[in-house]
């Protein structure tokens, strides 16, 4: 998948290599191009990151150019990579004990896998100072037994984003706070004769959102916490997600062939939103750019792009989560256990409030995670989605990315069986949970 800047795209792929890759990668050895681990002003720094089309791909190349002009001793070598090939590379590289010095990281499950085969550098005593500075949410998206092991540089929420011209064809005028009233929108677009939803079916992981965020307005962050311990996936509060997605599927809400479509295509998801082709879609902080990056004209629907916050639960629902709590990730940064301890300087950097707020003002689709760079922002979908994430209660992060890689599979594959028709919301439950009670 070629990303216009960031991708939520999981890194399950990576995980594929199962057990052996992790014996693999405590076995390698420590051949390294880093230069070195000490402080000694020299060394070079090997980086890989995601972000392979511009505007992204510039701006990164002139941070880092920045910064080597700022420390003559230090090179970085940059490669980017398409999604898809970063995942298979950097599986490759970790098999062999000898991951870059800085790569791109979602946290959670495969971070853990990555902890505990040794290939990660905890972030050394003296970081403290300037860690304190990043969202706490994103922070503990990269912590492993409470120790951090990698940063993020961007946490969003994922929400709806509608075509503002759609909604006045179909005569909506307000904007849905519950689950019913949702429902009752995507009927009236339907009935208008405008394809109200557009979906990816055929990677699975657009779909999860659903389920997981009604499974977080049922069961609360804390049930899902409890489930993830215990399995116990399997109670009515999961149901009742699977349920109320359910009845959303049931109105045949997507485009035509939609379980054969990709997110990043112009005849996929991204496409068919940046084309004006479907009202919704339901999407993380980098839907703007990547809407436009594959739409015909490469600009996308423009300003009338909007944004608002997945629903609440029906009065009388009794729902354990809170309807401000938020589902969401970013994109983040983790060091190779072989990298030089320029590395962390580097990433100190790349953290520092100024090139925060070059990746907001020149890459685009980026929430800040360092305090004071979020006055950069000037789209009012980004700000919403910052604001959404500053006032949450609490935050949930995407499910095939927090749990471990088998249940996060599990999730994905179960939902998208919902989605097709092929497994009711109690067989989805029972599938989570008894994938969730073998870990």
């Amino acid at each position: 998948m070629t990303t216009p800047y960031f991708s939520r795209r999981s890194l399950l792929g990576l995980a594929g290599a199962g057990a052996g890759a992790i014996i693999l990668s405590g076995c390698g050895g420590d051949d390294d191009n880093s230069g070195g681990g000490g402080k000694s002003g020299n060394a070079t720094i090997n980086w890989w990151h995601i972000s392979n089309t511009d505007p992204g791909l510039t701006v990164y190349a002139n941070i880092a150019k920045a910064y080597e002009s700022a420390h003559p001793g230090v090179k970085i070598n940059i490669t980017p990579l398409e999604n898809e090939a970063f995942k298979a590379k950097l599986t490759t590289v970790t098999q062999a004990g000898n991951p870059p010095d800085i790569f791109h990281s979602w946290g959670g499950g495969v971070l853990e896998n990555q902890v505990s085969a040794g290939l990660v550098k905890e972030f050394p005593a003296d970081a403290q100072s300037w860690l304190s500075t990043i969202n706490k949410h994103g922070l503990e998206a990269y912590q492993v037994n409470g120790k951090q092991y990698g940063v993020p540089f961007d946490l969003g929420a994922v929400g709806f984003w509608y075509n503002k011209e759609l909604f006045e064809k179909a005569k909506v005028t307000e904007i849905p706070k519950t689950w019913s009233e949702f429902l009752d929108v995507v009927q009236k677009i339907k009935a208008a004769g405008i394809t109200p939803i557009a979906l990816a079916g055929a990677e699975k992981w657009p779909a999860h959102f659903y389920w997981s965020y009604l499974a977080i307005r049922y069961a609360g962050v804390d049930g899902l916490e409890k489930a993830a311990k215990d399995g116990s996936f399997d109670t009515d509060d999961f149901v009742k997600a699977g349920e109320a997605f359910k009845k959303l599927i049931d109105l045949q809400p997507f485009q035509k062939g939609f379980l054969g479509a990709k997110y990043s295509a112009n005849d996929g998801q991204a496409g068919i939103m940046g084309n004006g082709l479907a009202a919704m879609e339901l999407m993380g902080q980098w839907a703007g750019p990547t809407e436009a990056a594959y739409s015909t004209s490469k600009e996308g629907i423009g300003d009338k792009l909007g944004f608002f916050p997945f629903p609440g639960l029906d009065p009388g629902e009794n729902g354990k989560g809170s309807p401000d709590d938020v589902f969401g990730g970013g994109n983040g940064m983790a060091v190779g256990k072989n990298a030089p301890d320029e590395a962390f300087e580097y990433v100190k950097y790349f953290l520092s409030v100024d090139n925060q707020k070059k990746l907001v003002t020149e890459a685009g689709g980026v929430i800040p995670v360092v305090q004071g760079a979020e006055t950069a922002l000037t789209d009012e979908n980004l700000k919403m989605v910052q604001q959404l994430v500053a006032k949450a209660p609490k935050f949930q992060m995407y499910l095939d990315q927090k749990y471990p890689p088998a249940l996060g599979t599990q999730v994905n594959d179960s939902v998208a069986e919902l989605v097709a028709g092929k497994a009711s919301p109690e067989k989805v439950a029972q599938d989570i949970a008894k994938t969730a009670k073998t870990l």
